[in-house]
């Protein structure tokens, strides 16, 4: 059994719908344990000692390559190993494939970086700038005005097959509204997001742990999470 150690944020949401997209059930397959982010167990010895760069997810596989136990972290490093293990949502062929991973490279390098940082200023900044707020919304709209341009006479991010580039981007775009933007002018991604918020393995996925996350407003938490706690020396 797969151990998953998460939290229900985009990222750990790519991770827990790969997962289900791939045959695995939580709970029977995989089994997730709860990392608090918003409590500091990111900072606990023993996840510290899978995710070094203290960020969910990571997972623990008992049976990974040559039948040994493997332990990764960064969602995008899972994405591939789990396509690997489980043959599923990254082509075999050298160029299918390596479109599939520039896009899941835009997301991680672009979107979610960029995603972050809009909600961060437009959110949780303990004192509103108006330059922040203006350069991570706009970044935000151009990121998604990319993705609508890319799914010109094409029904998923990288072409005809539903990948993980389509998993690692898609969790990200739910907090849409929280990054000042209007679906009116994004027809084709949000066509593309509809049809991938009805995919019952997405369901499944989105909903793991989903009733553990509270929203972030006491001192302590934020202090956790953007503060002097989060850039202690361990």
């Amino acid at each position: 059994m797969i151990d998953v150690h998460s939290w229900p944020t985009p990222n750990g949401h790519k991770v827990h719908i790969m997962l289900e997209e791939c045959g695995q059930r939580l709970g029977r397959d995989w089994q997730v344990h709860a990392v608090n982010i918003g409590a500091g167990d990111q900072f606990k010895p023993d996840f510290l000692a899978i995710s070094p760069n203290n960020k969910i997810p990571a997972i623990v596989d008992p049976n990974g390559p040559g039948g040994q136990p493997i332990s990764l972290f960064e969602s995008g490093a899972i994405l591939v190993y789990l396509a690997s293990k489980f043959g599923r949502f990254l082509p075999k062929g050298d160029r299918e494939r390596f479109q599939v991973l520039e896009w899941l490279m835009f997301q991680m390098g672009g979107v979610g970086p960029m995603l972050g940082q809009a909600h961060h200023f437009r959110l949780y900044a303990p004192e509103k700038i108006d330059y922040a707020v203006n350069r991570y919304t706009n970044e935000a709209k151009r990121l998604y005005g990319v993705m609508d341009r890319q799914l010109k006479g094409q029904p998923w991010i990288a072409g005809k097959q539903y990948t993980i580039a389509d998993i690692a981007i898609f969790p990200w775009l739910r907090s849409w509204q929280n990054q000042g933007i209007a679906w009116a002018d994004y027809p084709r991604l949000k066509d593309w997001f509809d049809r991938i918020a009805a995919r019952p393995a997405v369901q499944r996925g989105v909903a793991v742990l989903a009733d553990a996350r509270k929203p972030l407003t006491d001192d302590k938490s934020r202090d956790i999470l953007f503060g002097k706690t989060q850039y202690e020396k361990r």
